[in-house]
């Protein structure tokens, strides 16, 4: 059965251009190089002004955590980590299943 992971990272108030600026220049180039897992990353436009979201698909949880096996052991993408770290102020995991009714991601 198929997880989904949501990440929520709420940015320092004004670092949402750095953020995107060290996701389009390095992030995304470094998790391209990884087996897509990705659904989709989002920037609240109404509210949640400094948040940052992605969601995540895999398989099962050994699928999840292979996955994020190979990002964390990738240099490239552990310096873009590096830089983004200091514009976090907070972070969210959540660990989700698909309802048995309606559409699915």
């Amino acid at each position: 059965m198929a997880i989904y992971e949501l990440r929520t990272y709420e940015l320092i108030v004004g670092k949402m251009g750095e953020a995107t600026r060290l996701y389009k220049e390095e992030g995304w180039p470094a998790l391209q190089k990884h087996p897509q897992k990705l659904i989709g990353y989002f920037i609240g436009d109404v509210g949640a002004l400094n948040q940052l979201t992605h969601l995540w698909k895999f398989d099962d949880d050994a699928d999840r955590r292979a996955f994020w096996a190979g990002v964390f052991g990738d240099p490239e993408f552990m310096a873009f980590a590096a830089k983004l770290r200091p514009l976090i102020a907070s972070q969210q995991n959540k660990l989700m299943m698909a309802a048995p009714w309606g559409p699915k991601p």
